[in-house]
C-alpha cells in the first residue's frame, strides 16, 4: 500500500469546508439591500491585494511553523490576489491540450509539487456572536490549506468553484494573519486536464463577510408555468440552521410594482401563484426582484434580494423547450482569459466579453470547461444569454491510456466526481440564465456519471443534465456531440443524427475557430434551422489564448504552446477563438454575426424589388428593429430611406416591395446595391439605439464590364530583343519579358516601375491551421509548394493593334506526374494595357493528382509604393467561399496594410472573392485589373514562404514589393483543425480552368 499525501486522497474533497450553498448576499436593512453594494452588508472585506509569498519545490520544503504568527516572513516576496503564479515569475507556463504533466497513477502526483504560500493580515474592530464570519476562495488551483492565527481552519480542492470556511471562532479583534498554502498538483488535478494553460494560485476573489446565524444559510427559488404557459408558481425552499424564524416574501416588477407580499415560518417552502408574470428568455431576459427579509420575532434579522426570471426548461418529445418552445442555441465557448494575467478577469472583464457576444447576436454561453466567477451567471441572467454551467471535471489524457473510463467507470472515484457537481449545482441554482447543468468534458463515460446524472436530476429537476460523453444519451436529456461532420463517407453526419435521435440534439463544440477559420458556418446553421430537434450549438471557442508578450524593438506579440520550453505542448492549438487575444473580433466572429442575425433577407424577385424577411428569433416580432434601405451606385449613397417591417413571428416569413431610386436612368460599368441595415430602435443594456444588427446587401443592376479592348495603331508600339530579353514599348510604358521563363520581368510607367515579376502560375498558399492535417501530404506527397515550369514555347509578334505574346508551359511539382498545360497569351497595347488570359489543362497522371489544391491563379510583384488598394466585389473584410456570409458586394478602399490580418500565428489571409476590378495605387501611378468573369485578390507585403515560416507576427519582414494574386479559385477555409474539412462543393479541384484579365498601367 502506497501512502498517500493530504493532496492526493482522492477521498479528501475537503476538511472543515462550509456544505455547499447558493451564492447571495445579505444585508440588514432593505434599504441597504435596494443599494446592491457590498460596503452595506452586515460586513465584508475583499482581501485581494499584494500577499507576502514563499515559493517552493515541493510541499515538503515549507518551514517549520510556516503558518504561525511568530513565523518571520519578512523575507518573503510579494504577490498579487488574485493572480496565477506562473504570470508573475514563478514555476513554469505550460500548455497542452490533453497531456498531464506527470505519469498517470491516480491518485498520486510527483514529489516535485509546486507550491506557493501565501499570507495576509487583515483587521477586525468588533466581533459579534451573532454573526457567522466566513471567508470565501471563488477559485484557487487546485488545492489548498487555510491557517488562521496559528490555527489549521480547513483544506479543499476543486479549482474553480467556490470554498467558504467559517472563520468565527478563531477571528481575533485587532490584526488577523491568513495563511494559505496552494499545491499546483493533486489528485484533483486528474479531474482538471482542460485544453487550457496549466495555472497555478490564487487565481478569484477572496473575501471576508459575516452572515446573521439565524438568518437564511441557503434558498433555492423554482419557477413553474401551467400547461398553457401563462401562468407560473414560484416556489422558494429556505433553508435555516435554527427554528423561530418568519420569512417575508415580496416579488416586485421592474418598475418596483409589488406582486405579491407574504409571510410565513423558515421552515416552510413558499409556493405562490403568480398570474401572467413576464417570461424570462435571452430574447427578454425579464427580471423580477424577491426581496426575502427574515425575522427573529419582531427583531429585522436580514433582507436578501434575489432576481428571478420566470421560465421553464423542459423535453417533450424530441426537442427541448423553454417557456414551450424549441429554441435554437447561437452558443460560444467561453474559458476564463487574460493576455497578461492568465485565467484572472474581472466583472468588468466578463461584462465586456458578454455585451460584445450579444452584438454579434449569440444567444448563448457554455462555461467550458469549469464553473466561472458568480459573476458570469449574475450578467447572462440581465443580458440574456443562455448557460450550459459546466462542472470543473476533464480526464482527457486518460484517452491515450487505452483505457479511457479508467476514473469514470471506478467506484472509488464517486464522491470526488459526484461533489464536483454538488457544490457547482449548489452555488449556482437559482439563476435563470442556467438551462442546463453540463457534467464534464471529454472523459469518456460510466458508473460515476451515472451518479452525476441521478444526483443532479433528483436535486434539480427543472433543468436538463447535459454530457457529450454520453455517447449514447444514456443519463443525458439532450443529445450532444461535438465537431460533427456535415458530409463523410464513412463519419456520423449532422444529417444521420437529424433522421436518427429520438433525444433533442446540439452541438456543444463546433465550428473550431482556429486561425483563419472556420467554414462552412452556414450549412450548420441551415440544418439547425431545418429540423426543430437539432438546437443548435456552441463555436470553439470565443478567445484566443495568446500570452502577450514583447519582442526586443517593443512590438507586441503572442506567446503559445512551446514559446516557455514548456514539453509535451500543443503548440497554437490555444490561439482557437472568435476574439484575438487584444479583444479584436476576428472575422470568423463578423460571419458568425452575419449566420446568427435575428432577421434573414433573401431575394425574392430583385428585379421587381420583392424581398422576403425571414423572423430568425424564438420569442419575439421583429419590432426592435429599424430597418433601413440605403442605395449605392458603387461607393457613392445615392438614396436612403426607411421601410417599414412587417409583424413577423418567430420563424415566419413575409414579403416587402421597395422602389429602387433612378432606375431608368442607370450608367454604364456601374454597380448598384442596396443595403438592408437593420438597427436597433431602442437603447438596450448591451447597446445604443442605431446599433447595427445585421446588414444584407443585394446587387439590383450592373453592367458587367467587358474586355475587348481595341487600342491605337502598333505603330505606337516597338519592341527590342536584347540577351533573352524582349521589351515592349509604347509612348509612356515599358514591358519587358523574358524569352527563356516566357514571363514578363518588369513593367513601367511614365519612367516608374510598378509590376516587378509575373503574373506567374501559383497553386500554393500559405497553410492556414484548417490545413493542419493535409499538410503533410501538401509538403513531402505533392510538393505543392515546389512548383516548376517546364517552358516548351514562346511565340510572340507585332499586329496591327498590339504586341502579343504567347508561351506554353508544362507546370508540375516535385516528383508528381501530374501537371498543368498552360498557355499564357499576353496582348499589350499601346497605352499601357496589357490582356491576360490563361488557360490550363489538367493533365497527366491525373489520378495521382490532389484531392484539393490551395489555389488556381497567379501572382505578380508590384511596386510597394502602391499601397492604396480599390476593389468592386466582397468586402470590407476577407472572405473564402465558405465564409463569405458577412461580407457584401460593393467597392472598398483600404490601405495595403488594413488587407493583412494579423493572426497570433502567420497564415493566409486577406483574400477578396468576387471582384471584377482591383486597384493599387498612390497620388501618381497605379495598377489597375479588370475581368470579365469574377476573380479573387490578395495584396499583402509579405510572400506565402514568409507567412509559413514566421511562428508570430513580429518574425515577419516585410518585402521591398507587395505581393498580388490574382486567383481563379482558391480552396475553402473548413474547420478541420478540429472538424469538418472542406465541403465538396468548396473545394478548388485539379481540373481545367481559364482566367482572364486586363492589367492597366496608369
Amino acid at each position: 500500500m502506497v501512502n498517500k499525501k493530504l493532496w492526493e486522497d482522492n477521498h479528501t474533497d475537503s476538511i472543515n469546508r462550509m456544505e455547499p450553498r447558493a451564492h447571495f448576499t445579505s444585508f440588514p436593512s432593505e434599504i441597504d439591500a435596494k443599494t446592491g453594494e457590498l460596503g452595506h452588508t452586515h460586513f465584508y472585506q475583499k482581501l485581494n491585494g499584494r500577499w507576502s509569498f514563499l515559493f517552493l519545490d515541493a510541499p515538503e520544503y515549507s518551514p517549520q511553523d510556516f503558518y504561525k504568527t511568530s513565523y518571520d516572513y519578512t523575507s518573503w516576496d510579494t504577490i498579487e490576489v488574485p493572480g496565477n503564479w506562473q504570470r508573475q515569475g514563478y514555476g513554469n507556463m505550460h500548455y497542452s491540450d490533453l497531456w498531464y504533466n506527470f505519469p498517470i497513477i491516480p491518485p498520486y502526483v510527483p514529489v516535485e509539487n509546486p507550491t506557493g504560500i501565501y499570507r495576509t493580515t487583515f483587521d477586525i474592530d468588533e466581533i459579534q456572536t451573532d454573526y457567522q464570519y466566513i471567508l470565501r476562495f471563488q477559485g484557487v488551483d487546485s488545492a489548498f490549506e487555510v491557517y488562521l492565527n496559528d490555527t489549521f481552519i480547513g483544506y479543499s480542492k476543486g479549482a474553480r468553484i467556490q470554498s467558504e470556511f467559517d472563520l468565527s471562532d478563531q477571528l481575533i479583534t485587532g490584526k488577523n494573519m491568513l495563511t494559505v498554502r496552494v499545491f499546483q498538483w493533486s489528485d484533483g488535478t486528474y479531474l482538471e486536464d482542460q485544453d487550457m494553460w496549466w495555472l497555478s494560485g490564487i487565481f478569484r476573489d477572496v473575501e471576508l463577510f459575516a452572515r446573521p446565524v439565524v438568518g437564511l444559510y441557503d434558498f433555492t427559488v423554482k419557477t413553474v408555468f401551467d400547461d398553457d404557459y401563462h401562468h407560473a408558481t414560484l416556489i422558494v425552499h429556505p433553508t435555516v440552521e435554527y427554528k423561530g424564524q418568519n420569512i417575508h416574501y415580496q416579488l416586485e416588477d421592474n418598475d418596483g410594482n409589488t406582486i405579491f407580499q407574504e409571510e410565513q415560518d423558515s421552515r416552510e417552502s413558499l409556493v405562490k401563484k403568480v398570474n401572467n408574470p413576464i417570461k424570462w428568455s435571452s430574447e427578454d431576459p425579464y427580471l423580477y426582484t424577491l426581496a426575502m427579509t427574515v425575522y427573529s420575532g419582531k427583531e429585522m434579522v436580514e433582507t436578501i434580494h434575489q432576481q428571478v426570471g420566470f421560465r421553464q426548461v423542459e423535453v417533450k418529445g424530441n426537442t427541448f423547450l423553454v417557456n414551450g418552445v424549441a429554441i435554437n442555441l447561437k452558443g460560444v465557448n467561453r474559458h476564463d482569459y487574460h493576455p497578461l494575467k492568465g485565467r484572472v478577469t474581472t466583472k468588468e472583464d466578463v461584462e465586456a466579453d458578454i455585451t460584445l457576444m450579444k452584438k454579434h447576436n449569440i444567444n448563448a454561453v457554455r462555461t467550458a470547461h469549469y464553473p466561472n466567477a458568480p459573476c458570469l451567471y449574475e450578467l447572462c441572467d440581465q443580458y440574456g444569454l443562455y448557460v450550459i454551467d459546466e462542472v470543473d471535471l476533464e480526464c482527457h489524457g486518460f484517452e491515450l491510456t487505452e483505457d479511457y473510463k479508467w476514473l469514470a467507470d471506478n467506484l472509488d472515484w464517486e464522491e470526488a466526481f459526484v461533489n464536483r457537481l454538488k457544490r457547482t449545482l449548489m452555488r449556482d441554482k437559482n439563476h435563470p440564465s442556467i438551462i442546463m447543468w453540463s457534467l464534464g468534458n471529454e472523459s469518456a463515460f460510466g458508473h460515476n456519471f451515472r451518479k452525476m446524472a441521478e444526483y443532479a436530476k433528483a436535486t434539480d429537476p427543472t433543468r436538463l443534465v447535459h454530457y457529450e460523453g454520453d455517447f449514447e444519451a444514456e443519463v443525458t436529456d439532450v443529445y450532444s456531440t461535438m465537431y460533427t461532420w456535415l458530409e463523410h463517407d464513412s463519419k456520423q453526419t449532422m444529417d444521420q443524427i437529424a433522421s436518427s435521435t429520438t433525444k433533442p440534439h446540439i452541438l456543444c463544440e463546433y465550428g473550431h475557430a482556429m486561425g483563419n477559420g472556420p467554414g462552412n458556418l452556414k450549412e450548420y446553421q441551415d440544418i439547425f434551422y431545418k429540423y426543430d430537434h437539432m438546437q443548435g450549438g456552441f463555436i470553439w471557442e470565443w478567445f484566443d489564448h495568446g500570452i502577450e508578450s514583447y519582442s526586443d524593438d517593443g512590438r507586441t506579440y503572442y506567446k503559445y504552446g512551446g514559446d516557455f520550453g514548456d514539453e509535451p505542448n500543443n503548440g497554437n492549438f490555444c490561439i482557437d477563438g472568435l476574439l484575438m487575444p487584444d479583444r479584436t473580433p476576428s472575422t470568423s466572429l463578423k460571419e458568425y454575426k452575419k449566420v446568427i442575425e435575428p432577421v434573414e433577407t433573401r431575394a425574392f424577385d430583385i428585379r421587381a424589388g420583392i424581398y422576403e424577411l425571414v423572423n430568425r428569433l424564438d420569442f419575439n416580432s421583429l419590432d426592435d428593429y429599424q430597418l433601413t434601405c440605403q442605395f449605392y451606385e458603387d461607393d457613392k449613397l445615392v438614396a436612403e430611406k426607411e421601410q417599414v417591417i412587417p409583424d413577423i413571428q418567430p420563424g415566419n416569413a413575409a414579403n416587402i416591395v421597395i422602389s429602387y431610386p433612378n432606375a431608368k436612368q442607370t450608367k454604364p460599368e456601374i454597380r448598384y446595391t442596396v443595403h438592408f441595415t437593420y438597427t436597433l430602435k431602442r437603447a438596450t443594456n448591451w447597446a445604443k439605439a442605431g446599433f447595427e444588427v445585421t446588414r444584407s446587401v443585394f446587387v439590383y443592376d450592373e453592367a458587367i464590364p467587358t474586355i475587348n479592348y481595341k487600342g491605337a495603331d502598333s505603330g505606337n508600339i516597338t519592341y527590342v530583343e536584347e540577351n533573352g530579353l524582349v521589351t515592349v514599348s509604347g509612348e509612356k510604358f515599358k514591358v519587358t519579358f523574358d524569352k527563356v521563363l516566357g514571363q514578363i520581368l518588369d513593367s513601367t510607367y511614365n519612367g516608374h516601375r510598378i509590376i516587378e515579376q509575373g503574373p506567374a502560375f501559383n497553386l500554393w498558399r500559405a497553410p492556414i491551421d484548417n490545413d493542419m492535417y493535409i499538410l503533410e501530404d501538401y509538403r513531402n506527397d505533392y510538393f505543392l509548394h515546389l512548383g516548376h515550369d517546364m517552358v516548351r514555347d514562346v511565340q510572340y509578334e507585332l499586329k496591327k493593334d498590339h504586341f502579343e505574346w504567347r508561351m506554353r508551359s508544362l507546370y508540375g511539382t516535385t516528383n508528381n506526374s501530374w501537371y498543368y498545360d498552360l498557355t499564357y497569351t499576353y496582348k499589350v497595347f499601346a497605352d499601357g494595357k496589357i490582356q491576360v488570359a490563361l488557360e490550363g489543362i489538367a493533365s497527366g497522371r491525373k489520378d495521382n493528382a490532389p484531392p484539393m489544391l490551395p489555389r488556381i491563379g497567379v501572382q505578380m510583384r508590384v511596386n510597394r509604393s502602391l499601397d492604396k488598394a480599390s476593389w468592386r466585389g466582397l468586402g470590407p473584410h476577407e472572405n473564402y467561399t465558405d465564409s463569405c456570409q458577412s461580407a457584401y458586394p460593393g467597392v472598398f478602399h483600404k490601405h495595403i496594410d488594413d488587407l493583412f490580418v494579423n493572426y497570433v500565428k502567420p497564415q493566409a489571409n486577406g483574400n477578396h472573392m468576387d471582384c471584377d476590378w482591383v486597384c493599387l495605387g498612390n497620388d501618381s501611378i497605379s495598377l489597375h485589373c479588370k475581368a470579365d468573369k469574377r476573380i479573387n485578390f490578395s495584396a499583402l507585403r509579405y510572400e506565402d514562404a514568409d507567412l509559413e515560416k514566421a511562428k508570430h507576427t513580429v518574425d515577419l519582414q516585410e518585402r521591398d514589393y507587395i505581393i498580388l494574386h490574382i486567383d481563379q479559385q482558391q480552396n475553402g477555409l473548413g474547420s478541420n483543425s478540429c472538424g469538418q474539412d472542406q465541403l465538396d462543393k468548396y473545394r478548388c479541384k485539379f481540373r481545367d480552368f481559364t482566367l482572364e484579365f486586363e492589367l492597366s498601367l496608369k
